[in-house]
């Protein structure tokens, strides 16, 4: 940057840099998406065109910023992991905030054809961006936890809510009324026994969100001798499984270690896209 007299203006910006050795995780969320859902024609309770897109654009998050070692989405957001040793920006706050938010704004612009090819984009989508700072592996996790256990209500709840507007003839004031006060076994009943709907049986993308991991992937390729050979390469693979028990963190220990491509002994992932 060329130096003037005026240089000294710089002096007024805050360099907010993040703390180091912490794990860093950016939450991105939909602005004014009821709206935007509603303009747009959005399937109720879910529509996985939507989701699908979603996962597309954090898909090319993940790509091109190298030190995302999980992403983690659901409805109209997503939470991206970057490693605690992750030097993107010198950590600075703003950078990585402004410039994940804005490449994820912008592929989902770009790909909404693909998942929505009858539906013009009528208004501009928009999202929001803050970025947390967690110290311990027990922190991150409870995180990754509590949004995924906030799919589920969220999803049990929007599941009853359409069940009874849409099938059980219910205006939406009288389906939040109905629904006022209940427990997840009581909306397990009610949509077995008034609309036949075996909510275990849902897709588990509704369920249970979209786990997006670095994983590796071999080719078939022909080496210079033209003998045959593996290329060995990272990909993003998008996976549908429960991140609070044991079992995800045990088969990806390399999440935690702060790899970003999980090793030959971690086994293949189960319900990879």
């Amino acid at each position: 940057m060329a130096k003037s007299k005026y240089t000294y203006v710089r002096n007024f910006e805050i360099e907010n840099r993040l703390l180091p050795s912490t794990w860093l995780v950016a939450r991105i969320d939909g602005q004014g998406f009821t709206n935007f859902t509603a303009l747009h024609g959005f399937r109720k309770p879910n529509d996985v065109r939507a989701l699908d897109l979603m996962n597309r654009a954090a898909k090319m998050v993940m790509e091109s910023m190298q030190e995302i070692v999980l992403g983690y989405g659901q409805s109209d957001e997503y939470s991206f992991v970057f490693s605690k040793d992750a030097k993107a920006y010198d950590r600075r706050q703003s950078k990585l905030s402004t410039l994940l938010v804005s490449r994820f704004t912008s592929a989902y612009v770009f790909y909404w054809s693909e998942f929505f090819p009858d539906t013009p984009l009528k208004s501009l989508p928009a999202f929001d961006s803050r970025i947390v700072m967690y110290p311990s592996n027990k922190i991150l996790r409870d995180y990754l936890c509590w949004r995924q256990a906030d799919c589920h209500i969220n999803n049990m709840y929007n599941t009853c809510f359409w069940a009874l507007v849409d099938k059980g003839g219910l205006n939406r004031k009288e389906a939040e009324k109905r629904l006022s006060g209940t427990l997840s076994k009581d909306k397990h009943e009610l949509l077995f026994s008034e609309f036949g709907i075996n909510y275990n049986n849902e897709a588990e993308i509704f369920k249970k969100g979209s786990v997006l991991i670095r994983d590796k992937q071999h080719t078939n390729v022909s080496g210079p001798d033209g003998q045959p050979t593996k290329r060995t390469s990272s990909v993003v693979s998008i996976l549908h499984c429960d991140i609070i028990k044991d079992k995800f963190w045990t088969q990806h220990p390399e999440i935690l270690g702060g790899k970003a491509t999980r090793t030959e002994e971690s086994g293949d992932p189960a319900g990879a896209e």
